[in-house]
Order: C-alpha cells, then structure tokens, then sequence
C-alpha cells in the first residue's frame, strides 16, 4: 500500500462510512485540531518529564485518537466504533490527576503567563490548543451533535494542562510568570 492515495488531490477527503467532505469541513476541521494537539502532546512526552507523567500522557493520546475516530465517523452511514467511544472513566481519571497536581501548587492569586521553563510552556500550548479544540467542537455541534463525553472531557483537559505547566514550571525550578496591569 502506497502512503499517498491522490483521493485528495482536488481538495476532498473521507470520513469513516465513505462520505467525501471538502478537506475544510467542520468536522475535518475539528479532528485535524485533535491530532495537532495528540502531536504537541507527542512532543511534550519528549522532555524528562517523569515516568507516571508520560505514562498518563499517553493515555490521553490514545483517548484524542479515539475523539479523532468518533468525530471523522459519518454517523448518517455507520454506527461509531466501540473503541471511539470516551467511557466516564476517561473524565474521571483527568479530573483525579488534576486534583492530585492542584494539591501540590500554591494557591494562584493571579493569572499565569506561559513560560517559566520548557516544559511548562509547551504545556501552555497543548492548553491553548486543547481550548481550539475545545472551540472548534462548539462549531460543530451547530451541525453535528457532539457527544457530550468529548465536550467535557476536552474542557477538563484544558485544565489539567493549566495543572501541569504550573506543575513543570515550580518542578524544574522555574518561576510562575504573573500577569500584572502596568501602571
């Protein structure tokens, strides 16, 4: 099998049932947003970031790529598979992380530039990103029905990244950058 199929070539792309969609689609839009964040994540697993880290960082990918599935699924023509369906536990095990790194943090009193250390920062991006995904889903269920479970669970993984990059930054020795008006 060759890596390039030249179906897209006049700018249209598949979804799973067969469907063809211009390549700008909502729904292309919204899971090509997914694996820009599953790579960022890839990146982020990159760095010395400990073994339990990446280990639940890599739990979240496998939990994006099943998003990516359920969301390039034409419904209109097939049932979503079971392994792209989020289960609650999904969301559950986000919000336990991001209670456990909260209990390490001092309590934040203003908002936090990215920044402070390499890792921290980059976790800033995946947060920003998890945000456009975050967006880009809202737009598609004006369209689409969303699953809920992939609503929520990208909302609490935008919080868990604000977690980590505090997390990272105090971690690594670095220092909190906080946002204050000039006078």
């Amino acid at each position: 099998m060759k890596l390039y199929t030249k179906t897209g070539d006049k700018g249209q792309t598949g979804l799973i049932g067969g469907t063809r969609v211009p390549k700008n689609d909502s729904r292309i839009e919204a899971y090509g947003t997914v694996d820009e964040l599953n790579s960022f994540i890839g990146l982020l697993t990159t760095y010395e970031i400990g073994e339990d880290t990446q280990r639940f960082l890599r739990s979240i990918q496998y939990n994006l790529f099943a998003v990516g599935s359920h969301l390039a699924t034409d419904t209109s023509k097939v049932s979503v598979s079971e392994v792209s369906i989020l289960k609650d536990e999904s969301i559950a095990l986000i919000e336990q992380e991001i209670d456990r790194i909260d209990a390490m943090l001092p309590t934040l009193n203003s908002f936090v530039l990215p920044g402070g250390s390499q890792t921290g920062a980059l976790s800033h991006v995946c947060r920003t990103i998890t945000r456009r995904v975050e967006r880009r889903l809202f737009d598609l269920n004006e369209l689409y029905t969303v699953d809920s479970q992939i609503i929520i669970y990208i909302n609490r993984l935008s919080d868990y990244f604000f977690a980590l990059s505090r997390y990272f930054t105090l971690q690594n020795g670095g220092e909190e950058i906080y946002w204050k008006t000039h006078d």
